[in-house]
């Protein structure tokens, strides 16, 4: 296997907030670089509470924090990055990969991918003014993978940090396999640093995609990490997610959300959207997904986890 490669938390809307990243990075560790989801500029140019919380450094102490910017506006875009300076930030990524489509019909995220003048004239702007380091996460177009041949040349002309690659198109969502021929044309003709993102949820498929592309230095896990959140330092020490540590890792990450969120239903939620990742890493989840789903109360939720961490291994 080769040297040491650089990996990145993606930054997942709604689940990879400053509790999660925190957390995790006090019971696994092992990432490179957290990204903090996207913040999405608005015409007062006011944070809403929660990507206030999540920018704040004392709630992204002891770890390289990267905050993510959702915009088609190059003046809201230059706007959020100088308030980003204020809490220490130096660098910025800029989101063309959400195939959101409450997102793209606003044409953002991988919408923004349908109008490639429109968004040379907006890295143009920004590049012209902005004092600190941009990278971009991009998916490889908005219907059709030729499309990103037009967008790489648009890449090129710009000193981009570094360009975190998804290769499916906006509406493939999460189906269909990552177009690894894509890939390979950007890590070849890219100007700037690549970095690989899509379905890594084992060893071997980081070892796959290594293999591949040596030349590669940076991947970025997503679903990955939270089907498995031993799954960094799987690769990076070869050590396997044992029962101990993410029973840990829950309890801190459940305490903390019943610490800061108000109501049984709230705190319960955040839980349950974890277990729709997590719950397969158990032999026999399925009766236990089905009582986490249905709990409504924390006694009940509690129950259930002691139970299943108690009578099940993890697969």
């Amino acid at each position: 296997m080769k040297a040491k490669v650089d990996l990145y938390m993606a930054p997942l809307e709604g689940v990879t907030g400053h509790v999660f990243r925190s957390t995790y990075c006090e019971c696994f560790g092992n990432v490179d670089k957290y990204f903090i989801p996207f913040i999405k500029p608005n015409q007062k140019g006011h944070l809403s509470s929660r990507e206030r919380q999540d920018v704040l450094p004392e709630n992204n102490a002891g770890m390289y924090a990267v905050p993510q910017i959702l915009t088609n506006s190059s003046e809201d875009f230059l706007r959020t990055v100088h308030k980003m300076k204020q809490y220490g930030y130096e660098e910025i990524n800029f989101n063309l990969g959400c195939p959101s489509k409450t997102v793209i019909s606003k044409g953002r995220g991988a919408g923004f991918l349908a109008y490639p003048e429109k968004l040379d004239s907006f890295l143009y702007e920004v590049f012209s003014h902005v004092d600190v380091a941009v990278s971009i996460k991009t998916r490889i177009g908005k219907e059709r993978p030729e499309e990103f041949a037009r967008l790489l040349e648009i890449y090129n002309r710009y000193p981009l940090k570094e360009l975190i690659i998804h290769p499916r198109v906006q509406t493939d969502f999460y189906a269909n396999r990552p177009n690894l021929e894509v890939f390979a044309d950007a890590v070849e003709n890219s100007r700037n640093p690549v970095c690989y993102n899509g379905d890594i949820f084992t060893l071997e498929d980081y070892r796959r995609i290594t293999t591949a592309f040596p030349g590669v230095e940076r991947m970025m896990l997503g679903r990955g990490l939270l089907k498995n959140p031993g799954l960094a330092r799987r690769i990076r020490t070869g050590q396997p997610l044992d029962k101990r540590t993410l029973r840990l890792f829950h309890d801190r990450l459940y305490e903390r959300y019943a610490a800061i969120l108000s109501g049984e239903k709230t705190i319960l939620f955040k839980m349950k959207e974890l277990w729709s990742f997590l719950g397969p890493i158990f032999t026999n989840h399925e009766k236990y997904a089905k009582k986490i789903n249905k709990a409504q109360r924390c006694a009940a939720y509690e129950e259930v986890v002691e139970r299943l961490f108690v009578e099940q291994e993890l697969s």
